[in-house]
């Protein structure tokens, strides 16, 4: 009996991958009937059941897999890979089990309606809209600079605890789900990762784990990057699982919230986005604009700079290259480069009067 479980898990592995295929060409139904029906109860369920816990269990949960892969090669490299009737259905079955949970407990929002066609907005935009954004988000910028600081060529100080970060993120979803209820964030997971030192050497700010639903930011970072951070891994927690989406909504949250060292962050990462766009774009305009900006504002971002090169290593372009082919068979075509389109929905988002700055 129990090797017919076996067969019967391992045949569904295959038959799952062309499902989740035929699936992704119904984004409309996804959105619907999973994204806003069956995902919101199981991440709520989730959240409420593993957010007391004060550590992190999906950390746990991957120390545990990767001991069992690391026990599972060894065996088989002894008896020299023998008996393959035994072990490949057995390893099938286990994949089968992980994909069905990964695409269960989160993964089916990466194939949700794009997230421009959810607000009604455009997916392009001209160089022009660029700009005057652009233009706006330095006004802005440079205003919070001279608020938190005595002279523009100073840098912000986040003289916050890690725990305080957290909770502060956390007010700006409260904050803002009065204007938008698909942000309304209940049952807090969000946790310190136990591998933040690998993690930075890796080249993450942080990550969310699909099989426990729980948000992990690396706390090794900046000060001044955990506010965008942490709100980035809870928009994933809400079902918003692309990058690019996660980043607006993490722009969305902060450049709204009524912290002003969180609105502060909010607004220098959507400016740093923009800026890197144009520059793309319009070479002599971007170094045009940059030199409007406060001195102080880009002792910030040359901060962050600094921390990543500072734990730069030979290892960091394979994790990268790694994730990149995660995100291009997880409905990200572009891969990493797929992280723009989040200056697409900036644009278009607050090109629009309701939502103009």
């Amino acid at each position: 009996m129990k090797r017919k479980s076996v067969l019967l898990l391992a045949i569904l592995f295959p038959v799952q991958i062309i499902a989740i295929r035929f699936l992704s060409g119904y984004s409309g139904f996804v959105e619907e009937y999973y994204s806003h029906g069956l995902y919101p109860v199981i991440s709520k369920v989730m959240r409420y059941s593993l957010g007391i816990v004060p550590f992190s269990l999906g950390d746990f949960l991957y120390a545990i897999l990767i001991l069992l892969a690391i026990s599972w090669l060894v065996r088989r490299i002894s008896q020299r890979f023998k008996n393959p009737k035994i072990w490949i259905p057995d390893t099938l079955a286990t994949l089968s089990v992980i994909y069905f949970c990964f695409h269960l407990f989160w993964g089916f929002n990466y194939y949700r309606l794009p997230l421009h066609k959810s607000l009604e907005i455009e997916s392009d935009y001209t160089t022009e809209k660029l700009i005057s954004l652009t233009e706006t988000l330095i006004d802005k910028s440079n205003e919070l600079h001279s608020e938190l600081v005595q002279n523009d060529s100073i840098k912000v100080e986040y003289d916050f605890t890690k725990e305080e970060l957290f909770d502060i993120t956390l007010q700006g979803y409260d904050h803002i789900q009065k204007d938008f209820p698909e942000l309304a964030y209940n049952g807090e997971a969000l946790k310190r990762s136990i591998y933040s030192l690998p993690l930075t050497y890796m080249g993450f700010n942080g990550y969310l784990n699909p099989l426990t639903n729980e948000a992990q930011v690396n706390t090794m970072i900046l000060p001044y990057k955990i506010p965008t951070t942490a709100s980035h891994e809870v928009g994933h927690q809400l079902g918003f699982a692309k990058e690019n989406e996660a980043n607006f909504i993490a722009c969305l949250v902060t450049m709204n919230h009524p912290n002003e060292y969180f609105r502060y962050s909010g607004y220098t990462f959507a400016l740093s986005y923009c800026l890197s766009e144009l520059y793309r774009r319009d070479r002599t305009k971007a170094e045009e604009l940059i030199c409007e900006i406060n001195p102080g504002i880009i002792k910030n971002y040359r901060e962050v700079d600094e921390f990543w090169l500072k734990h730069q290593n030979p290892f960091e372009p394979i994790f990268k290259a790694t994730y990149n082919r995660y995100l291009i068979v997880n409905n990200q075509s572009d891969g990493m480069k797929s992280y723009s389109y989040v200056v697409a929905l900036l644009v278009n988002y607050f090109d629009d009067t309701r939502n103009a700055l």
